[in-house]
Parts: structure tokens; C-alpha cells; sequence
């Protein structure tokens, strides 16, 4: 659906032939698009932006100056072949945000819906970012980290490679991750660790209303966090005593889930 308006594009863009671009789409000065390509209708790319070979970018997204997208992995295993990386829609990409494609061939990088990645944003290779996500300037994942749905991410902030960071989570500014962040929870520190529950977070989330966590479910969450994190049992035992003693609920479930399949373990 390559287009032939070339009202929105500025003359010194760079766009290649074979990509993909919805007729609307905007291109800022000096940026260059690569073959392979995609683009979809209503997204605006700033001046001087970088978007390479197997990138995908969905309806609607915001991407402003110096951004560079689907740059190839970083990874010393990576030997060139074809890899992706595939933004969705709404996305909002601020100045110098970084996303490097997948290192194995055909493996892919992907940005989920309405995120918002601020300046110096650096997202490695096959890393996952889920929807509603904000990350705060500087944030730096390292390879294959997962962001669930609703993280918030603090500016400086370091993901060690193959960390998960569950959904409604927040990670403190200038905090080093090297385990996995718990769902609903707020960790910081050097290393990070699990300080509380992340209750504000939840309740200003801007998910669809219907979804938000009911109040009945917040007080589960409460019992449940004291007794994983302020008792003084270990997690096996804590685990146990959770599903003893709280109430059936999904998210708890959830909680509990997240924790016994996590394999860098958590911050405690």
C-alpha cells in the first residue's frame, strides 16, 4: 500500500520504494525508512529518525526525533539474519528511544498498545512490552525482558537480561533489576526490592473501567502481600498459607502463579 501523496512526506526523508506506508502516514526531515517496512495509517514520524529493515509499526503512533526502531540486536550471538521487531497502536515513542530487532532468525521484538516510552529509552532485543506501559527517560531493558500489561517504569531504571515485571507493577527510579518484579507490587533499590503494594497505580490506571480491580480484590491483595512479604516464612510456606487463608480470588491466583513460576526469583 505504498503512497503516492507526497504532501506529508518532507523532501530530504529517505524512504524506501519497497516500504510500506499508509497514505496519511507523516515523515519529518533527513528520516530514513528502510525496505521491508510497514507503517500503519495515522502515525506521525518526527525528524531524523532511524526506522530499519523488519520493523512494523501499527495505526496511530507518535514517534519523535533522533528515535531509532528495528535496529539489529546488539547480542554477540546475533549473525545478521532476518529478525523483527512490531510496535502496535498508540504508541508514543519520545525523543532518542532506542528498539533493537530479535537476535535468532524470525524471533521478534515486540511493543504491545498505548505505551509511553520517554527520551533515551532503550528496549534490547526480544524483549516484550505489553500495553498501558509508561517507561520514564533513560529506562534500559535488557535482552528478553517482559513488561505485563500497566508497569510503570521510573526514569534510570536497569532490567537485567530475561527479567519479568508483572502487571500494575512499578519500579522505583535509578533501581538495578536482576529478579523478577511480582504483579501489583512496587520494588526499588540496589538491588531492587519489594516495598508494597503498588495501590495508587492500580486505582489511576486508565484500563477500561470495567477491568479496574474491585475493592473486594484490593483487600485480598492486601492480605496476601503481608503474608508473603511481612511474615516471616519462606515463599513455599508462604504460598501455602495464602491459599489456606485468603479467600478464592483470579488476581491473588494470579500473584501466587507469578511467583512459583518465576525463574530469577523475586526481590524480597
Amino acid at each position: 500500500m505504498k503512497t503516492t501523496n507526497n504532501s506529508l512526506r518532507h523532501e530530504t526523508a529517505i524512504i524506501h520504494p519497497e516500504a510500506q506506508l499508509a497514505e496519511d502516514v507523516e515523515v519529518g526531515p533527513y528520516t530514513i525508512i528502510e525496505k521491508d517496512v510497514k507503517i500503519g495509517r495515522g502515525t506521525k514520524i518526527g525528524p531524523h529518525v532511524q526506522i530499519c529493515r523488519w520493523t512494523t509499526i501499527g495505526e496511530d503512533c507518535q514517534i519523535f526525533f533522533g528515535c531509532s526502531l528495528g535496529n539489529p540486536s546488539k547480542d554477540t550471538k546475533y549473525k545478521g539474519g532476518r529478525s523483527y521487531v512490531k510496535i502496535g497502536d498508540r504508541n508514543v515513542l519520545r525523543e532518542y528511544v532506542s528498539i533493537s530487532r530479535a537476535t535468532a532468525e524470525d524471533g521478534v521484538t515486540i511493543i504491545g498498545n498505548d505505551n509511553l516510552l520517554m527520551n533515551y529509552v532503550s528496549i534490547a532485543h526480544d524483549s516484550i512490552v505489553g500495553n498501558g506501559v509508561i517507561m520514564a527517560n533513560l529506562a534500559t531493558l535488557g535482552g528478553h525482558v517482559v513488561l505485563e500489561d500497566q508497569c510503570r517504569i521510573g526514569a534510570k531504571t536497569a532490567f537485567h537480561q530475561f527479567v519479568r515485571v508483572g502487571k500494575f507493577a512499578m519500579a522505583g527510579a535509578a533501581s538495578k533489576f536482576v529478579q523478577d518484579v511480582p504483579p501489583f507490587t512496587v520494588s526499588d533499590g540496589h538491588p531492587a526490592r519489594v516495598r508494597g503494594l503498588n495501590i495508587i497505580g492500580i486505582r489511576t490506571s486508565k484500563i477500561n473501567p470495567m477491568s479496574i480491580l474491585s475493592p473486594e480484590t484490593l483487600r485480598l491483595l492486601k492480605r496476601a502481600y503481608k503474608i508473603l512479604f511481612r511474615s516471616k516464612l519462606n515463599m513455599s510456606q508462604a504460598i501455602k498459607r495464602v491459599r489456606e487463608e485468603v479467600e478464592p480470588n483470579e488476581e491473588v491466583e494470579y500473584l501466587l502463579n507469578f511467583i512459583e513460576n518465576s525463574k530469577r526469583g523475586i526481590g524480597v
